[in-house]
């Protein structure tokens, strides 16, 4: 990670292209509004922990254990937002 700006930048992207994918899955299946509305909040809610998390690392004055906070974030923001992807596969592949 070069720094703590890219880092919220890429929670950021990952957010529009799960809001993006949900608004695209609204439009083309309206009666699974709700389903698709519930991950799309449900992404918010992961970055804004995801963000409380960035901001706020356990010793902000040890830059080993602050790597290592932040490498486990980004594996945590990966796994989270793969996650919500999943459950939108789900929603759209049922009939």
């Amino acid at each position: 990670m070069a720094n703590l700006r890219n880092l919220k930048k890429e929670i950021d992207y990952r957010l529009e292209e799960v809001v993006f994918d949900c608004d695209m899955a609204m439009c083309f299946q309206p009666s699974k509004e709700q389903e698709i509305f519930a991950v799309m909040q449900e992404a918010v809610a992961v970055r804004n922990s995801l963000f409380a998390k960035a901001m706020n690392p356990a010793e902000p004055h040890n830059a080993s254990l602050v790597r290592k906070h932040y490498a486990a974030l980004r594996a945590e923001m990966i796994a989270a937002f793969d996650a919500l992807f999943d459950k939108l596969s789900k929603i759209n592949g049922e009939k």
